[in-house]
């Protein structure tokens, strides 16, 4: 078992918990079948990490690329603390803004945002940076994505797994 504050998954979950991140579409049924239990079993485990929060939902990865956007780009935000509500509902209706991460450091926010083109970055950034409240940002544009989040890791859990 693997005990995550007060959440226990066994070698099932895991492996119920990988084919999905896999391959969300999967079916119970077939999961069954590489995993040699019953589907009902499955679909029960299933409802079980879903009522405990472990699996919040099943997305549609898309490769915004192939819709004819940029590689994706990062903005640091640093701000004033008393105007964080305001800057990140502004930041939440902009339809460029993908993902607001909250941060340790130098910098409160991390924003990923996406353009139909580069040459629209400039008018983002100031965009952003015009939002009352905000003291600086830094932008990155991204290159190349090297790994993407689609597995959970294995070394420390697999000490754990019984």
């Amino acid at each position: 078992m693997i005990k995550m504050d007060t959440v226990e998954i066994d070698h099932i979950d895991r492996k119920i918990i990988e084919h999905l991140l896999l391959d969300g579409r999967v079916s119970f049924s077939s999961i069954a079948k590489q995993m040699n239990i019953t589907d009902v079993a499955i679909k029960k485990r299933f409802e079980r990490l879903v009522k405990k929060g472990i699996v919040k939902s099943i997305k549609a990865e898309l490769d915004l690329r192939m819709l004819g956007y940029e590689n994706p780009m990062y903005v640091q935000i640093k701000y004033d603390l008393s105007k964080k509500k305001d800057i990140i509902k502004q930041l939440s209706s902009m339809d460029i803004v993908v993902e607001i991460c909250e941060t340790i450091g130098k910098y409160n926010l991390l924003v990923k945002i996406v353009l139909p083109k580069l040459e629209d970055a400039t008018k983002a950034i100031e965009k952003i940076g015009s939002i009352d409240g905000i003291i600086e940002i830094e932008s990155m544009v991204v290159i190349n994505e090297i790994k993407c989040f689609n597995s959970l890791p294995t070394m420390p859990l697999q000490k754990k797994i019984k």
